[in-house]
């Protein structure tokens, strides 16, 4: 599947800023670089990141640097492709079984799993994720679930936040509204 140049979309409601990405496909994979910025409940946060996918849309490699009040933090996460991660060098048992990273700054990051599970119409997955805080790039596990609810609208539930809600997409499986979070621009 193609995916555009670039893309960018406006937070909206749980906070306000921009998000844009770039999309470079390589050999073997797709290269995303990106920023946010947000003020979310008082606070300003600022994340760039750069991710290395694979052809089966795998997470390989994160690079994440960010800037808030607390400081300006760098983190790099590793993926095997099966299911194993380092974080910062040291491997992360926590994120055994993880195939995507989720940027808590980012709606981009939700196009990977969809890509990723290539669900048929009605099908669901589970789809956990290295899940990055926005102020301080802290690491954790995200439990979160897709279901294929109709030709490019998926049910998603992050369990832990009490959240769900139907993510919709564009042709290129980018998501263009992410109810309460975001609404990608034309």
């Amino acid at each position: 599947m193609s995916l555009p140049a670039a893309a960018s979309w406006r937070h909206q409601d749980s906070r306000t800023g921009l998000e844009v990405a770039f999309f470079h496909g390589h050999e073997g994979g797709w290269r995303i670089n990106g920023a946010t910025t947000a003020v979310e409940d008082g606070e300003s946060w600022f994340v760039e990141y750069s991710i290395a996918v694979d052809a089966d849309w795998h997470t390989r490699r994160a690079e994440i640097s960010g800037r808030s009040a607390i400081g300006t933090r760098r983190t790099v996460l590793e993926a095997d492709g099966g299911g194993r991660w380092r974080v910062d060098g040291v491997p992360d048992p926590r994120l055994d079984g993880c195939f995507d990273v989720d940027l808590e700054s980012s709606s981009m990051t939700n196009t990977l799993p969809v890509h990723r599970l290539g669900l048929a119409l009605g099908a669901a997955a589970e789809a956990p994720a290295a899940y990055v805080r926005a102020g301080d790039l802290a690491v954790e596990r995200l439990e979160q679930r897709y279901e294929r609810i109709g030709d490019r609208d998926f049910a998603y539930t992050a369990p832990v936040f009490a959240f769900s809600c139907v993510l919709r997409y564009d042709e290129h499986l980018l998501v263009v509204d992410y109810p309460g979070i975001a609404v990608r621009l034309p």
